[in-house]
């Protein structure tokens, strides 16, 4: 199988751990972000991931090749019981984290962006009259804050660094992704647990951490 990812999207990386979790071999293809045309042949829109099956077809959106993965052996591992708790922890750090990763994300040396027109597209797309990049990079220092102080708020629902209500549940995959995505920020002081968690998490899914990509 392959799969078709742009390395910082936090989307496709749910989508690569399921593969890591369960030891699966997959053909990992990242896509400049600028190329509009592959993945609209593939699937009629351009979105990242998808995967392409063995037969050669192709489904997109991450929770569901999750589940269309998670269930190919007959024996899934994601069974355990979710935690409200991390759903609403989730909710409420995704309001902001994004003002902390987008600016960080242009700036970075990511293989979708491996040239200028790439990043330029990202940049456009992602910048606004209200979302300026260098003013937020700038401005980081509250919102680090915050986000030490929301990862304070984790460290008491973390279970087991082995999966954070003690089995793996989707709540790994929600979770896991967006710490991967908050490893780029540099000067954050993560609670001892939750980057024994983060780092246990990125060794057993395969998935690495984006430490020293900051620029």
């Amino acid at each position: 199988m392959k799969l078709f990812i742009y390395d910082h999207c936090p989307f496709c990386v749910k989508a690569r751990m399921i593969f890591g979790l369960k030891d699966l071999p997959v053909r990992l293809v990242t896509l400049l972000y600028d190329d509009v045309t592959t993945p609209t042949d593939m699937i009629g829109q351009k979105m990242a991931p998808i995967l392409q099956k063995n037969d050669g077809t192709f489904m997109p959106e991450s929770m569901d090749i999750i589940h269309y993965v998670d269930g190919l052996d007959g024996n899934p591992i994601l069974l355990g019981q979710n935690n409200p708790a991390i759903a609403t922890w989730l909710n409420h750090t995704y309001s902001y984290a994004n003002k902390l990763l987008l600016p960080r994300f242009a700036n970075a040396d990511f293989e979708e962006f491996a040239t200028d027109n790439a990043r330029r597209y990202f940049t456009d797309k992602k910048q606004s009259a209200t979302v300026n990049f260098p003013a937020l990079l700038a401005d980081s220092a509250d919102l680090i804050v915050q986000l030490e102080d929301d990862l304070q708020t984790l460290s008491t629902l973390i279970v087991s660094p082995d999966a954070v209500n003690g089995v793996l549940t989707e709540d790994d995959i929600q979770l896991f992704s967006l710490l991967r995505s908050l490893s780029i920020v540099a000067g954050v002081a993560w609670p001892n647990n939750v980057e024994t968690y983060r780092n246990r998490m990125a060794k057993r899914s395969e998935v690495p951490l984006l430490l020293d990509m900051e620029q």
